[in-house]
């Protein structure tokens, strides 16, 4: 079997209205993303997907797509897809960071090999470590009223975990939380996500004042430049800290490690480059008695789907403790997937089809394909 041709489709779905989040970087209300079809001789089609939001990033749909027109895919054409991890290699070798762009591609060959094995991706990994994956949901940093009717929202949809977006301001940190705390009660699990907001000095004062609504994790609470930064920070509170936004790689994973600066790691598909990168980076925590977890950037279907098939298989992602952040699809007003994905009841389910076990509605893709 070869590749024949590599096809990038930009687009981009409007979001729900009122599910726009905040946080310390501003709002997320547009998500471009970069679908990636790489086809095969065989009739074997494989699919990717790229968040481009260059806030977040660096990358948009423009850039993803020149990066795969002009340089993957000569370097793809006439391979034997079903050889991952060396094609892997080769992409990370050829152009520098643009990690969800790479992610998309080996994805898609991820997708192709599972297809030909007959085989969900999970179970080509090893099988599945869980029944399901445990989800938490993402609370926007609005005023403390809007952030109590979104977490009311969520356990109305059976989420038992949820974090709430801080890092914007400390008293209107503290009121938000407050409320969200005293509209869904001791039963749901709550943590806050300051997405490296404050500074050291504020960040331990803050968190301090937030003990007192039984706070479960902090995630990233200041910036990730230096990582003693966020070491400090955990030696001033007793509450588990997870690292996002400064783990990236394996290599990143190892010094955070090293300076003891978190509990937890956030890994993602996109940021890590690729499923298998991704895997690298739980294996790096687990090997450092570290826990993990799966972060998102609200990824739409594609995107979701391997995330679904990550947390399936990863034995070092402690779902149950620390549930994941696959609840992209939420978020948007369409999907393009044939059907939808088993996220119900703050539970993902694992998907039985070959490869990803998802197939794009080309109809809906045309529909919403940036021109």
């Amino acid at each position: 079997m070869k590749i024949t041709r590599v096809e990038t489709i930009p687009v981009q779905v409007p979001l729900h209205p009122g599910r726009a989040i905040r946080g310390a970087r501003g709002y997320h209300r547009i998500s471009p993303f970069l679908l990636v079809r790489i086809h095969t001789d065989d009739g074997i089609t494989g699919v990717g997907e790229a968040s481009c939001t260059p806030r977040w990033s660096g990358e948009d749909h423009f850039t993803a797509a020149h990066f795969v027109n002009s340089y993957f895919a000569p370097l793809l054409e006439g391979e034997d897809p079903a050889e991952v991890d060396r094609l892997a290699e080769k992409i990370h070798c050829t152009v520098a960071r643009n990690s969800f762009t790479k992610a998309a591609l080996e994805m898609a060959l991820w997708d192709i090999r599972g297809k030909i094995a007959g085989l969900p991706l999970y179970r080509l990994f090893g099988g599945p470590v869980r029944d399901s994956v445990p989800l938490k949901w993402s609370v926007s940093g609005l005023g403390p009223a809007e952030a109590a009717e979104i977490a009311r929202w969520a356990v109305g949809q059976g989420f038992t975990a949820m974090k709430v977006k801080v890092g914007i301001d400390p008293d209107g940190d503290v009121a938000r939380v407050r409320s969200v705390w005293e509209a869904v009660g001791s039963a749901v699990r709550l943590g806050v996500d300051a997405n490296g907001g404050w500074s050291v000095p504020v960040a331990i004062r803050t968190i301090r004042r937030l003990a007192e609504f039984n706070i479960s994790f902090v995630e990233q609470p200041v910036p990730p430049p230096d990582p003693t930064w966020m070491a400090e920070v955990r030696n001033q509170i007793s509450i588990p800290v997870i690292a996002d936004e400064s783990v990236w790689t394996a290599e990143d994973a190892e010094n955070i490690v090293r300076a003891h600066a978190a509990d937890v790691l956030s890994v993602y598909v996109g940021k890590a480059g690729g499923l298998s990168a991704a895997r690298k980076v739980a294996a790096v925590a687990e090997a450092a008695g570290l826990q993990t977890t799966v972060g998102s950037n609200l990824e739409m279907g594609v995107g979701s789907a391997a995330m679904i098939h990550l947390a399936m298989a990863t034995h070092g992602i402690r779902a149950e403790e620390f549930p994941c952040d696959i609840i992209g699809p939420y978020y948007y007003l369409d999907d393009l997937l044939e059907e939808p994905l088993p996220l119900a009841g703050g539970q993902a389910l694992a998907l039985e089809r070959p490869g990803l076990g998802v197939n794009l509605d080309m109809e809906k893709v045309e529909f919403y394909r940036v021109r």
